[in-house]
């Protein structure tokens, strides 16, 4: 006996028109929560184009005349110190370290997700552990390490840093990514004689370089931003950009549109970054969404 189709339901019946108020209520909370975490860098932004007398103002106000007092002030036209040197040694530490973990956890992610070695889980929680231990108890054996060696003040000490701590994160992220790899493609290459660099190169790259790009953009964010290694380590051949905002800080007191300009202007790499790898890291971060 033939069961009888249930109708469809109407566009507007009850259960319809509940889950339509659902969605709106849960778009209207994501734009609140959107509003929320985007308000206070657009009011570090409009305050940075304010003199000094008007970003004081307490409450603040929204109506002041606009001015690049803080931005002149940032570049070096009032206080004499260029901003360039932190943020090129910024750049440079954040570009290599990420380079660097990248080269490294490509293959090692190959190995855990593709071509699994034994107990596969309990290396990637070893990966995990060392992310376990707060960075001020490390901070001390850095230090003397680094003084021994005579690599104190040196950026290249800061990209070794950098490689280590993203390295965990970058090989649990990617093998997630290489995991969707379709293994055909694999056997494929080979089948026609393709070796490990060619087939990391030429077949597993170009697939995974959503996550990649995930991977890459997540790394240098974190590089950009460390402040705890960069001003116990470096001094003033290798400070960074947030070394150099800590410094704006004088006993003077603290100027506040200076201050927000400085920040606008670090936050940009960062910013830029995310924006030329927005579409890219969309997809790497919903590659493993759905099976």
């Amino acid at each position: 006996m033939n069961r009888p189709l249930l109708a469809p339901r109407r566009p507007g019946s009850p259960g319809t028109r509940r889950r339509r108020h659902t969605g709106t209520l849960l778009g209207l909370v994501a734009w609140l929560c959107g509003i929320g975490f985007f308000l206070p860098v657009a009011w570090m932004v409009l305050t940075s184009f304010h003199s000094e007398t008007d970003a004081a103002t307490n409450p603040p106000s929204l109506g002041a005349g606009l001015s690049l007092h803080g931005y002149r002030e940032f570049f070096g036209a009032g206080s004499g110190i260029s901003p360039w040197p932190p943020l090129i040694n910024s750049l440079t530490a954040s570009v290599a370290s990420t380079l660097l973990v990248l080269l490294l956890a490509v293959p090692a992610a190959y190995a855990l997700a593709i071509k699994p070695v034994r107990k596969w889980s309990d290396v990637l929680f070893f990966f995990l552990s060392t992310k376990m231990l707060p960075l001020v108890a490390g901070l001390l054996p850095v230090y003397l390490v680094a003084q021994n060696t005579g690599m104190l003040d040196s950026i290249w000490l800061l990209v070794l840093l950098y490689t280590s701590m993203n390295l965990p994160i970058a090989v649990w992220m990617m093998r997630s990514f290489l995991a969707e790899v379709p293994v055909e493609m694999l056997e494929a290459a080979s089948i026609d004689g393709a070796g490990l660099t060619t087939t990391l190169t030429r077949i597993v790259a170009p697939v995974a370089m959503p996550g990649i790009a995930a991977t890459a953009l997540i790394s240098f964010i974190f590089s950009w931003n460390e402040l705890l290694f960069a001003r116990v380590l470096t001094g003033i051949v290798a400070g960074t950009s947030p070394v150099f905002l800590t410094g704006l800080v004088t006993s003077q007191g603290l100027f506040l549109a200076k201050v927000c300009a400085a920040a606008t202007v670090i936050s940009l790499p960062v910013i830029a970054a995310g924006f030329a790898a927005q579409d890219k890291l969309v997809q790497g971060l919903s590659l493993g969404a759905v099976k």
